[in-house]
Formats: C-alpha cells, sequence, structure tokens
C-alpha cells in the first residue's frame, strides 16, 4: 500500500474497489478466471458495470463474495483509494483488487455489508467516463443506512466492453453533509 497526505480536506473511509481484470472473451489478464466471467450484462454498459459492482460487495456477514466477477468488472492497471488515519492524519491509501479483496474478505467474516446505489451522475467523453455514484450502506439486509457517501468512478471503454478504471469515495459526516446535486432523497 502506497500512503500519501492529503490537504485540507477530511473523509472517512469505507470499503470500495478496483484493479485487475479479465478481458470481454474470458481472457486470462491478472488473476484466474474459468472463462465464465465476465458476463455480457456486468460490462456492455455503465449501468451493468455499475450494478455489478454493488452486488459483488454486498452480502451477509461470512458470506463469500464472487470476486472472480469482480476481477472481470476492473482493467488490468486498476486502482482503489480510501481515506484513513494514519498518525492522526488523514492520508490517502492506494490498494489492487486484490488486496481491497483481502481486507474485504476480513470484515465481511463476521460482519454483514450492504451497499447500494441511491443516485448517480454520469459524464461520457470518447472511451472514457466518469460516474459520480451516491451510495448507502446498510448492516442488515434491507435496514436503515448505517452510512452514505459518494463513489467516484473512472471508466474506460475498450474492446467493446467497460472497465474500472479507478475507484474513490467519502463518505458522509455532519461536516460534509453529500450535496442536493448528489442526493435524490432531499
Amino acid at each position: 500500500m502506497k500512503v500519501f497526505q492529503t490537504i485540507g480536506r477530511t473523509f472517512f473511509a469505507a470499503a470500495i474497489f478496483a484493479a485487475a481484470g479479465v478481458g470481454i472473451h474470458g481472457q486470462k489478464m491478472n488473476g484466474e478466471n474459468t472463462g465464465k466471467y465476465p458476463l455480457r450484462q456486468d460490462v456492455a454498459t455503465i449501468d451493468g458495470l455499475m450494478k455489478a459492482s454493488y452486488e459483488v460487495v454486498s452480502g451477509g456477514a461470512g458470506e463469500k463474495r464472487n470476486w472472480e466477477r469482480d476481477n472481470s468488472l476492473h482493467h488490468k492497471n486498476a486502482l482503489y483509494y480510501f481515506f484513513k488515519n494514519v498518525d492522526g492524519q488523514r492520508r490517502l491509501v492506494s490498494m489492487t483488487l486484490a488486496e481491497f479483496h483481502g481486507l474485504t474478505d476480513a470484515m465481511v467474516a463476521t460482519t454483514p455489508f450492504y451497499e447500494t446505489e441511491v443516485n448517480r451522475e454520469v459524464r461520457v467523453f470518447g472511451k472514457m467516463a466518469h460516474v459520480w455514484s451516491t451510495y448507502e450502506t446498510r448492516l442488515v439486509k434491507d435496514g436503515p443506512a448505517a452510512r452514505r457517501g459518494i463513489n467516484s468512478v473512472q471508466l474506460l471503454n475498450e474492446n467493446d466492453r467497460w472497465y474500472v478504471v479507478s475507484w474513490i469515495f467519502e463518505g458522509e459526516t455532519a461536516a460534509n453533509p453529500i450535496p442536493r446535486t448528489f442526493d435524490s432523497q432531499r
């Protein structure tokens, strides 16, 4: 993991992802792939990619996540970023998807985690897209939201499919509420 100092903003760390992927026709690019993934409906559209991204990370305590499917959603060079406290300061942490999977496996062994998208804004230019995805995290399926935030997701369209290239998020706090433009519930 690489740690970078952040300047002037505070962020709340939670789980999201990006990194190694598999090509559209099942060729091995990074990690193991049985050829079952990617599913065409997962990668043909931005909507399918975002839906699959939330599905693979969500589940009950002890429930094994489908990391093979998750690998297939990401470009082989993708990265995942979050912020955490290091020596009393907020620092940017980057990791590969494999590192994220290990961190998530440890967390979900004892903690249910259900993340859903509640609002999305997309901008596309050529082969790249930027997605602002407002999320809610629940610790009980269909229960109340335990936390909320915004995922900033960068995508690439290549080989007739979409890939996640990078993913970074900021959790909502009292001092940093989600703006109305990103909150369809306000």
